[in-house]
This record gives C-alpha cells, sequence and structure tokens, in this order.
C-alpha cells in the first residue's frame, strides 16, 4: 500500500503519518487506530512485539499500553488476531475449560496468553492467517535433533493433506499432538502414509491415510539457544 492510499484510508495527514514513521512524536495507541487495521494489525500489536501481555516495550509504549494489551488479551483466552498457544505439554500451563481450541477432531485447552507475529510474516512466509495458526511446546526427543523437547512448533491447522511430503502435527494413540515426519506412499490404493521419527533409534510406522488424524502442517518451530 502507498502512502498516499494509507492517507486516504485512514484520514491522517501525510505530516502526521511521517512524523510517525520518523519517531518525531511519542506514540500511543489513540495515535494508531485510524490506520492501524488498514495495515493487518491492532494498535496494540503495532507498539509491542512478541507474546502478550509482558513484552518488551517498544517506540515509546507506557505501562498503561500493556494494561490495556493484558485486560484484552483475557480472562477467556487469546485476543482476536493473537495465535493460540495449547495447554503446556497438552496439560496445564495455566489453561482451563473455559479456553479451548478445537485442534482437528477434538477441542484442547489453550493458554490465556497468545502470540502475536508480524501481519505480512504469517501472510508471506507461512502463507496462512492467525486464526488457522497454533503453538505448542513439544514433549520428547522422537523428532530429535530437528526437533528437541522444549521446541515451540508452530502449525497450520488448515493444511491437513500430508502432502508435500514434511513435518506435521498429528494425534497419537492417547490423543496427543505429536511432531512426525510424513511421506505419503502414492502408489498404494487406498493412500498409505509413513510415520518417520528423526530419531534414528525408532522404527518407521506406515498406516493407511484414513486411520491419521491430521492437526496441521509444522510452518516453523523456536529454539531457546
Amino acid at each position: 500500500m502507498s502512502r498516499t492510499e494509507l492517507v486516504k484510508r485512514s484520514g491522517i495527514s501525510k505530516q502526521q503519518l511521517s512524523r510517525l514513521e520518523n519517531g518525531q512524536i511519542r506514540l500511543r495507541l489513540d495515535h494508531l487506530e485510524p490506520f492501524a487495521t488498514h495495515l493487518g494489525y491492532t494498535p496494540e500489536q503495532m507498539l509491542l512485539w512478541g507474546r502478550f501481555p509482558g513484552t518488551e516495550v517498544g517506540h515509546g509504549a507506557t505501562k498503561e499500553d500493556l494494561r490495556v494489551k493484558a485486560s484484552k488479551s483475557g480472562p477467556n483466552g487469546p485476543a482476536p488476531g493473537q495465535v493460540a498457544e495449547l495447554g503446556s505439554r497438552m496439560g496445564g500451563g495455566g489453561a482451563s475449560a473455559r479456553e479451548s481450541r478445537k485442534a482437528g477432531r477434538r477441542t484442547d485447552p489453550v493458554k490465556s496468553e497468545g502470540w502475536v507475529f508480524p501481519a505480512s510474516f504469517v501472510r508471506e512466509q507461512l502463507h496462512t492467517t492467525p486464526d488457522r495458526l497454533l503453538v505448542f511446546d513439544v514433549d520428547g526427543d522422537s523428532m530429535a535433533p530437528t526437533i528437541v523437547s522444549g521446541d515451540r512448533v508452530i502449525i497450520d491447522t488448515g493444511h491437513k493433506t500430508p502432502t508435500p511430503d514434511g513435518l506435521y502435527a498429528i494425534r497419537d494413540t492417547f490423543k496427543s499432538i505429536i511432531v512426525k515426519r510424513l511421506q505419503l506412499v502414492r502408489s498404494a490404493r487406498p493412500p498409505r502414509v509413513k510415520i518417520i521419527s528423526d530419531n534414528p533409534s525408532l522404527a518407521i510406522e506406515e498406516v493407511p491415510l484414513g486411520e491419521l488424524e491430521i492437526v496441521g502442517k509444522v510452518r516453523c518451530y523456536l529454539k531457546l539457544v
């Protein structure tokens, strides 16, 4: 979007937009409200980066801005535009029965705080929308060294067909969500899928596609260093 188009849509002046861009005035939520939605963000997302609340303060955001965001994030789960995170280890982590998210055929508890990613990153790199994304932390070493216990995985719940081959989140026998590498056996009729662990000590499984519950495709994962 050009600056001229943004000015036209938002109703603010070019001079005001220039002052905001160049840091000549201290940003507040009311400064950002006229044009934030036209850029694919909420005003709070333009002030804060990362997880809400309790993230780093940027561009002159105040403690009051943080309190505003915190009040919009709970107690009933992530605010609109945030990416939900499933309860830690698929269980606790502060999740409650009121905070849940349908993942595949089941509904799982989610944390009251959500994640926020730049709209352009979700759109251009992950090729999806925030409402289709889920974050959860991995438990176990079946995908080591690619993904290890404690890494957070971002999945696209709108992508449930195992093509192309790659990393997907699936339900295991105990109904927990795990990450595996799926390879479609295209010559099989009916279709079958190989379930592969990157850990070489674990055997490859093969099941009919119809018996496999795919929660979503892994778009990226976050590692602590």
